[in-house]
């Protein structure tokens, strides 16, 4: 019974690739699932500090897409989403932004999300 006792899997999906950006973005997008993304830096302190924060909004909205871009690895999808600083919060619907939170600022962050996956549950109901 040892399992019971490991850390619950991560919710954050880290995309690694323009591949599994398009892969996660199109299958969100045909269940009409938001999505979360956390555009982040290994050597951005502010942006390493909201990862267990990130985890933890993430386990409270199981009906969100959560997602972690490294920039430095996927310079094409934070080109894309005009990610010019770390860490920057993008909420997206359909494919497209609707939202985008720039800065270390769990309170603002928190609430974008909590406020943005409510609407989206709302409407697909």
């Amino acid at each position: 019974m040892e399992s019971q006792d490991q850390q619950p899997k991560s919710r954050v999906v880290k995309v690694d690739s323009v591949e599994s950006w398009d892969f996660y973005v199109t299958q969100a997008t045909n269940q009409g699932c938001p999505i979360v993304v956390h555009f982040t830096a290994s050597w951005c302190i502010p942006s390493l500090a909201m990862n267990p924060f990130f985890e933890e909004v993430a386990s409270a909205n199981p009906d969100a897409l959560f997602l972690t871009v490294d920039v430095d690895d996927v310079k094409e999808v934070a080109g894309k989403m005009e990610v010019k600083a770390m860490p920057t919060f993008v909420l997206m619907k359909n494919g497209a932004q609707v939202d985008k939170v720039v800065g270390a600022n769990p309170e603002e962050i928190r609430k974008r999300i909590d406020g943005f996956v409510q609407s989206v549950r709302v409407y697909v109901a």
